[in-house]
């Protein structure tokens, strides 16, 4: 299992570098002098080549992008923002916690919705509450977020005021960004739940357990829930991916102050440290979530635990063998 995680945590160097030079690319083809934004377009030629000097513009692309790799690796320097002149792993070490909080939480919400709703289709399938439900699930789905949360600001905040519009200063100020979030992630949650769920009840196991007169609940939630969910796990992870890009709408709608509102006011100003910092930092958690997914496997499925024990028993017998 160690060397599995040691080989995982490798794998995310290369994943990461990748990520730095798409973005690297994407920020150097954009159209643009990122010096306007630091001196000022009304600047005179001299500041402007000052500054050009000062944050190293005029050295090539491939120096730029190795210095930067290299204040990563060895200081872990994101760089200096444009605007502000403040560090960008600053910044984003004050706004990352948010956007975490309000990702895993809509994940949450996604599951507690996802979940029954799927093993109540898949247990009652071809039926009204089937139908009712999967209808249900993939409306969610085919709404856009933005204006999911352009109706939600509507109907809650502007029609009925019972919920406030933007902030993170009370409990009630999360309901709605949760909700929009985790409403668009609960059809995809809902049908792997479902079709794993309708390969587990027809499982010879399942019809025994029910043959010695155990409940069907306790069937269900006992021997089916838990074998069904390696495929919605996986699934959990990718979702997660998903709810960190949401949580960019989200931010910007609702105005909560976390990495998707700063790296959309970054790119406006053409702010490229902070775009390329706040992507890394999101490549990096998705990266780390992926990791505890694929561990989180081998304690809801037995088989992925014998499977690695198995390896680790083989590969310790062949230095023996070797030696004897």
């Amino acid at each position: 299992m160690l060397k599995y995680i040691i080989k995982r945590l490798l794998w995310m160097i290369p994943v990461i570098l990748g990520v730095l030079i798409i973005v690297f690319i994407l920020s150097e083809i954009t159209p643009g002098d990122p010096v306007d934004n630091i001196v000022g377009t009304d600047a005179t030629e001299e500041a402007r080549e000052a500054a050009r000097e000062a944050y190293g513009f005029n050295d090539p692309a491939t120096v730029r992008f190795f210095r930067y790799v290299k204040g990563i690796v060895l200081h872990g320097d994101l760089g200096t923002s444009y605007t502000n002149r403040q560090p960008v792993f600053n910044e984003l070490k004050l706004r990352f916690p948010v956007t975490i909080k309000l990702t895993l939480l809509s994940v949450i919400v996604a599951l507690i919705i996802a979940l029954p709703l799927g093993v109540i289709s898949a247990v009652k399938q071809y039926s009204w509450i089937d139908n009712v439900t999967m209808f249900a699930a993939l409306f969610f789905v085919s709404i856009p977020q933005f204006w999911m949360a352009l109706m939600m600001l509507l109907i809650f905040s502007v029609n009925l005021h019972i919920l406030p519009a933007s902030g993170i200063d009370n409990p009630l100020c999360w309901i709605m960004p949760i909700a929009m979030i985790g409403l668009n992630n609960v059809g995809n949650l809902a049908r792997v739940t479902r079709s794993s769920m309708l390969e587990i009840i027809r499982q010879d196991y399942i019809r025994t357990a029910k043959a010695k007169g155990q409940k069907n609940s306790v069937v269900i939630v006992k021997h089916g829930l838990r074998n069904a969910l390696i495929p919605v796990i996986a699934n959990v992870g990718n979702t997660i991916g998903v709810s960190l890009g949401g949580a960019v709408v989200a931010e910007s709608i609702f105005s909560i102050p976390g990495v998707g509102q700063y790296m959309l006011a970054a790119i406006n100003d053409r702010n490229w440290p902070s775009v390329q910092g706040g992507i890394v930092m999101l490549a990096l958690a998705f990266s780390i979530v992926m990791l505890l997914v694929d561990l989180i496997y081998t304690f809801v499925d037995p088989r992925l635990k014998s499977e690695f024990n198995a390896k680790n028993k083989i590969r310790s017998k062949k230095p023996r063998e070797e030696a004897a």
